[in-house]
């Protein structure tokens, strides 16, 4: 069985371990590492990464601990699967057709919450995966790129919850709110007050401060409301 292919890293701003366990978290969640992926030995993925084998073991021992990754002695580290509560849960709502006010309003009910958790749980590594989000947000955006990176914030967002149905529930959101996502990203303003949203929701977890994240949350989720009303 042949190893993933793992591109380069951004050398790292603060601790190696969490930017390394960044790195590779971003890759799985994106699907550019999928379950089941096998990854090159750690001397050979320690060399590509450009860190040390005592980096690499730290942040392969966070990918672990958050059930991301599956290490065995003698055949090396792969792509977990998705743990088998989530994946029944996913498979009993994938393909239901939800109306869109409902979704949006479970949406309201579970995502500050969720945000609230992430500034609770949220390792090093969780918070540079989303600091690099937001460095990517900046700039001119197409409507596909923006809604690409507001979905990916917030699922990241979820991850750093360290729960894995709550992951589930954002991931069945985002599909169900596709169309209101569109229409949000769909003119200059949308774009700019997700990035804005996203920054505040940011700062708030980097602090720790769960209720500050939450009341951030819904009042991102409020200004999209009304943005997508306006269109």
């Amino acid at each position: 069985m042949t190893s993933a292919s793992i591109p380069p890293m951004r050398r790292p701003a603060r601790s190696v371990g969490a930017e390394v366990a960044a790195h590779l978290e971003r890759l799985i969640i994106s699907g550019e590492l999928r379950a089941g992926d096998r990854l090159p030995p750690e001397r050979e993925l320690a060399a590509n990464l450009n860190v040390s084998r005592s980096s690499l073991r730290e942040a392969m021992f966070e990918l672990e601990s958050k059930k991301l990754v599956q290490r065995r002695q003698g055949s090396g580290s792969t792509v977990a699967e998705i743990p088998r509560t989530a994946a029944e849960l996913y498979g009993n709502l994938a393909g239901i057709d939800v109306e869109l006010g409902y979704a949006t309003e479970l949406r309201h009910l579970v995502e500050p919450r969720i945000a609230e958790l992430a500034a609770l749980r949220a390792a090093e590594s969780n918070l540079l995966s989303l600091g690099e989000v937001l460095a990517r947000s900046h700039g001119t955006l197409s409507p596909e790129e923006s809604m690409r990176l507001d979905i990916e914030f917030h699922t990241l967002l979820a991850h750093a919850a360290q729960n894995p149905l709550l992951v589930t529930l954002c991931t069945m959101t985002t599909e169900w709110t596709h169309r209101t996502r569109i229409l949000s990203h769909r003119t200059a303003l949308g774009r700019r007050i997700s990035a804005q949203g996203h920054e505040t929701i940011y700062r708030a977890a980097s602090e720790h401060d769960g209720p500050a994240a939450a009341a951030a949350m819904q009042q991102h989720l409020r200004e999209v409301r009304e943005v997508s009303a306006g269109l």
